[in-house]
């Protein structure tokens, strides 16, 4: 595991005194009043903050999902473990559901092949940079304990027999080295190409593709060239006994269990079928998918059959398998395994192309019955395992997490410490989603055992889509599984009509993408905003349900300039405005949205057409609402870059670059729908500069316009400036965002970093200075965070209002009030009233973040109302008790005594401060970073105390207290290597992080300190002590007149006393880190105390070894002395003295 360098901060340390902090603050970037000097120490002696950098650890702790590029595939019969190898050199490792393991080569090299050491706890991985690698396996985290780089030669294929220590290695040039896996040393024994083939043949015979000892016979190799040479390679007297040939590449090899003839596949799609006593030609051609002309002619050559096995049945048609050799003809077919048992041949269609098959048998043991009862697929992007006992092949279930990545990953949510019912609510209505007809028998990959781990606490994942999916994961105790999937796309038409021509502007391939999410966990109320500028908002029901009509709204958005006669100064731009009272915006509701303008302008058209007939839901999430944004004066809508919900005030408030908009999910209406600028007011602190007006734009009504509402001219803003918004920094990382005015309409799916970073950085730094004056023309200020909360709305307030928090692209934090009507039916009738109170602070950056904590600096949780069954089947009275439930609060009470405050704690891509509330000075100041920006930033709580953690786009992870902002943990943990990274990353509570490490794979790590302390007792164990089974019996007349398995002394043949030594230029060992120190976190007991003697018996031999060598050496020189002292003797033995 990668050991990190992690800088601990003295605690001490701040980067500027509180008292200083306030006041340049409060010059520089707060409208409110200088505060007095000691407001910052004397609220600094009132928190001791008992979180310390010692409880602060960051390392990986698992990860889950389908190995990405996989590339080769391996399995262990007896201890019944899985391993994947992929093309970036990662090893992935799979015993029973939920013990999964990952290991990293470091060279970052494709993994060609994986051999394990049955039953032994080991692994060999051979890599496409020629290295040979030995795992160890019996320790929680795998590590390599040798390698063996060759040098000359091109490493192409690997056979290591059962229970042998001696590993085959075929290369390119066509020859074969051993190495003995225990010392990993190679042997002088060596095959060459030229011995192997025919003397007479001129050509090279190509690489080896194949190398397999004869089941019943030890000291007999077959070897596949290339070319279509096989040689039948007979060991100890080190020639070749056979040669079969063949005019068609070979791809593989298989043995028939009694040694006696062997089967090869071909690059024609054919498969020839060999006596190993018949010379010349096969004894039988097979074409499984090639048309047989009648003419008696050879088939027509058919795509190449790139793998086959052949396995026997003891009381039955042995299995050919293979994969590959359909017929040309067969354009666009999916790619196919073949299963041919006896006269009945069955083609098995995959979705994706195979890398990789194995037949599961019943024994190890090569030259017995194989009896296989499954195949195991490995897809370009899955993993299919079948079970070949059932008719008609069925597959089995696969428990493992590997459906991540069905449907690109958009966005995720991490939620740890859940409510401990949610669970398995969501586990019931999942279940019900289960495919039919899968394999009835067990998983047949059951090695390992789970890990003792005694983290309790439940944990969420939720994971959006390309396609619409919302899935929802059981991610407890390092953990995954897929709880219940939500289709989002249900709610929409999924077929465009000709006249919806206009919205090509959106994402055409992924028009229901999900950009957002919004959970609250209590009431179970999910909001998703999609990339389309739809926001759904759905309510949990344990019951189904047919809604005749989806509730809609539509909303109009729009952020344009109306000054087409007087483009010059802002105090002429207000009188071309509507007053508030004359705006459309209270006009009933349209009674159809097609109707609702005329759409001559290309106005009030949603890119997503709401399905008009009744929608049958399932139990689990049900549409309750969907909001809409419209196209406006021939603009498509911009994308929603900021989300909320509160499920106590029943609102969801959504953001772009042109405003926000509050809307009451209880009552359906929209309640305040306000362009960015207007929430300022008349403090405004940006001279913003009129944009050009295009040519074809008509001037509208007004500002912003909502077609169904009850917002009153109260609810705006009194002197609403009609200017443009701006906004130079406007990339939305994590929410998919895109550049300048007219944001990209695709949400970024997984590629490449595309924006250049110091760029970005450089446009921030031009942008914003001290005192911002004027900004960029072409750019909007987008709202970036939202958050809800009872807290004091206004300076100098006494008592505790419900709010709403706004942080906007620029900076600023603006506080809006809210006026709830009383529970009950009330709520239903009353409107909701929202005014906006004026800016709060202003910082460096796009806000990220902002958190209450109480006067005691605990983080202040979210408000909720508890989850009720939505779809109550009983009277009106009944169901009016349910909906009656008070809004229970986990805040402290709001009777608190006026002198005590609250802490509002507010981080932007650059900095974070503390707001010391009602007075609104700022008491704690902390740059983050310079040189780079923060792309996820979340205040969680630890076990310890609360604490703002930070991603870097330059890869460090920093974690700061609160209210102190004392930096705590700087980790330079990964760079920023790609767009998924910036987008996925999220913090949890509890030390908890996860991010997506590849297009298929979620990797999860934890920066707390008794979390890395408990993860070795968490992790499971891949390796346990399992006895081999019994090897075949021999049977009397066999064991009488020979005929049995002939076993061969290999040690005899390959030893350094026979063989000799191999040339030191060959291969280069490395000894592997996984020695002794590797084996400290073995698992304990006899099994771990056989495993450290093991190496430390390899180290010892090793360095026996090496000092046998270093006396081989001297012995040899001294010898050579001798030598040439005896020829100088012989040499002047008859001279006489006058010759010399």
């Amino acid at each position: 595991m990668k050991k990190f360098n992690i800088r601990k901060v003295l605690d001490g340390l701040k980067e500027v005194s509180s008292s200083s902090s306030a006041a340049s603050s409060s010059s520089s970037s707060s409208s409110t009043p200088a505060p007095t000097v000691q407001v910052g120490p004397q609220e600094n002696h009132l928190i001791q903050e008992a979180i310390q950098s010692e409880h602060f650890q960051l390392c990986k702790t698992v990860r889950h999902g389908f190995p990405y590029q996989p590339s080769a595939m391996a399995f262990d019969p007896v201890q019944k473990i899985l391993a994947v190898g992929t093309q970036s050199g990662a090893l992935r490792l799979f015993g029973r559901p939920g013990v999964e393991c990952y290991c990293q080569h470091e060279s970052g090299a494709a993994v060609i092949q994986l051999q394990f050491l049955i039953n032994e706890g080991a692994l060999v991985s051979a890599l496409s940079d020629d290295s040979v690698h030995l795992w160890n396996l019996r320790q929680k985290r795998p590590a390599i304990l040798h390698s063996l780089k060759f040098n000359k030669e091109r490493i192409t294929f690997c056979h290591l027999p059962f229970q042998s220590k001696w590993l085959y290695i075929g290369t390119e040039r066509g020859n074969i080295h051993v190495v003995n896996v225990e010392s990993f040393s190679l042997s002088g024994y060596v095959i060459m190409w030229n011995k192997a083939i025919e003397l007479s043949s001129k050509a090279h015979p190509g690489p080896v593709v194949h190398i397999s000892d004869n089941p019943m016979d030890e000291g007999k190799l077959i070897i596949g060239f290339e070319s279509g040479i096989v040689a039948l390679w007979d060991l100890k007297s080190k020639k070749a006994d056979c040669r079969y040939t063949y005019d068609e590449a070979i791809h593989s090899v298989a043995w028939h269990h009694e040694g006696k003839q062997f089967i090869c596949s071909h690059s024609d799609g054919t498969l020839t079928i060999w006596n190993i006593r018949g010379q010349g030609k096969p004894i039988q051609t097979i074409t499984p998918h090639g048309k047989q002309p009648k003419d008696g002619k050879k088939p027509e050559p058919c795509k190449p059959i790139l793998k086959v096995e052949y396995k026997t049945t003891r009381n039955g048609e042995p299995f050919m398998i293979l994969s590959g050799g359909l017929s040309y003809d067969t354009v666009g077919r999916r790619p196919c395994l073949t299963v041919i048992h006896g006269k009945s041949t069955a083609v098995l269609e995959m979705d994706y192309p195979i890398v990789d098959f194995l037949t599961l048998c019943e024994t190890p043991y090569p030259n017995d019955f194989q009896e296989p009862y499954a195949v195991v697929v490995l897809l370009e992007k899955d993993l299919v395992v079948i079970d070949l006992a059932q008719n008609g092949y069925p597959i089995y279930e696969n428990p493992y997490p590997l459906t991540i990545h069905e449907s690109p990953v958009t966005c995720c949510e991490y939620f740890a410490d859940c409510p401990v019912d949610l669970i398995p609510a969501l586990y019931s209505i999942g279940s019900r989603q289960k495919r039919q007809g899968y394999s009835k028998k067990d998983w047949p990959v059951s090695g390992g055992n789970w890990g003792q781990g005694t983290q309790s606490y439940p944990e969420i994942i939720i994971t959006g889509h390309a396609d619409g999916t919302v899935k929802f994961w059981d991610a407890s105790a390092i953990m995954l599984q897929v709880l219940y999937k939500l289709k989002t796309a249900k709610v929409f038409d999924r077929n465009r009509s000709k006249e919806d021509k206009g919205c090509t502007d959106v994402s055409d391939e992924d028009p229901f993408a999900i950009q957002i999410m919004a959970w609250c966990l209590e009431s179970r109320v999910l909001c998703v905003a999609g990339v389309s500028a739809n926001v759904i908002i759905y309510r949990f029901s344990k019951l189904e349900v047919t809604t005749e009509v989806v509730q809609l709204l539509e909303v109009r958005m729009q952020y344009e300039l109306n000054d087409m006669e007087s483009p010059d100064g802002v105090g002429e731009q207000t009188s071309a405005l509507p007053t508030p009272g004359a705006s459309p915006q209270t006009s009933g509701p349209p009674s159809h949205p097609s109707t609702s303008s005329n759409n001559s302008d290309g106005g009030n058209v949603p890119c997503l057409k709401v399905r008009s007939v009744p929608l049958k839901q399932s139990p689990g999430y049900q549409v309750d609402l969907v909001v809409q944004l419209v196209w406006v004066s021939g603009e498509p809508p911009q994308q929603i870059t900021s989300l909320a919900l509160s499920s106590s005030y029943g609102l969801v408030v959504f953001g772009n670059s042109n405003g926000l908009a509050v809307v009451d999910y209880i009552q359906k209406t929209v309640v305040l729908n306000l362009g960015t600028v207007e929430l300022y007011g008349s403090n405004d602190p940006y001279q913003r500069q009129p944009r050009s007006p295009r040519k074809t734009r008509q001037p509208s009504g007004g500002l912003c316009d909502i077609n169904e509402g009850s917002a009153t001219s109260e609810d705006r803003c009194k002197s609403p400036t009609s200017v443009l918004m701006s906004n130079s920094n406007l990339q939305q990382f994590y929410n998919g965002g895109g550049r300048g005015a007219r944001m990209s309409r695709k949400l970024s799916l997984p590629t490449e970093l595309k924006p250049d970073l110091d760029h970005r950085d450089n446009s921030f730094s031009r942008s914003r200075s001290s005192s911002v004056t004027s900004i960029d023309k072409e750019a909007r200020e987008a709202i970036s965070s939202f958050h809800f909360g009872e807290t004091f709305a206004r300076k100098g307030d006494s008592t505790l209002t419900p709010c709403l928090y706004v942080g906007t692209s620029l900076g600023t934090v603006l506080a809006l009030a809210l006026t709830l009507p009383p529970a009950g039916e009330q709520r239903q009738l009353q409107p909701v009233i929202v005014s906006p109170t004026g800016m709060l602070v202003r910082l460096k950056g796009s806000i990220l973040r902002v958190a209450f904590l109480d006067s005691s600096g605990s983080l202040l949780p979210p408000m909720y109302e508890p989850w009720f069954e939505p779809n109550v089947v009983t009277d009106g009275e009944e169901r009016e008790k349910v909906r009656k439930r008070r809004p229970v609060s986990v805040s402290p009470s709001s009777s608190q005594d006026l002198n005590e405050s609250q802490y509002a704690v507010v981080c932007s891509e650059k900095q974070a401060k503390v707001m010391s509330l009602p007075s609104q000075t700022c008491i704690y100041k902390h740059s983050i970073t310079e040189a780079s920006f923060i792309l996820r930033a979340d205040v969680v709580q630890m076990s310890q105390g609360a604490c703002v953690a930070c991603f870097c786009a330059n890869g460090h992870i920093m974690t700061l207290s609160v209210p102190g902002l004392r930096p705590l943990i700087d980790v330079n943990y990964l760079p920023l290597t790609d767009m998924r990274i910036a987008r996925t990353f999220c913090f949890t509570n509890l030390g908890q992080a996860m991010y997506l490490c590849s297009p298929t794979e979620i990797q999860r790590i934890t920066y707390s300190q008794d979390m890395c302390e408990n993860l070795q007792e968490m992790l499971g164990e891949l390796f346990t002590p399992v006895e081999t089974p019994e090897a075949p019996n021999r049977g009397f007349f066999k064991g009488l007149f020979g005929g049995g398995a002939q076993s061969m002394d290999r040690e005899e043949l390959f030893g350094e006393i026979a063989a000799g030594k191999a040339s030191r230029s060959l291969a280069q060992h490395i000894p592997g880190p996984g020695g002794i120190e590797g084996m400290k976190g073995a698992a304990s007991g006899v099994v771990g105390d056989l495993a450290r003697a093991r190496i430390a018996l390899d180290e010892r031999g090793q360095k026996l070894g090496e000092l046998e060598e270093r006396t081989a050496a001297m012995m040899a020189g001294a010898d050579s002395f001798s030598k040439h002292a005896h020829e100088m003797m012989l040499k002047c033995k008859d001279k006489k003295w006058y010759q010399f």
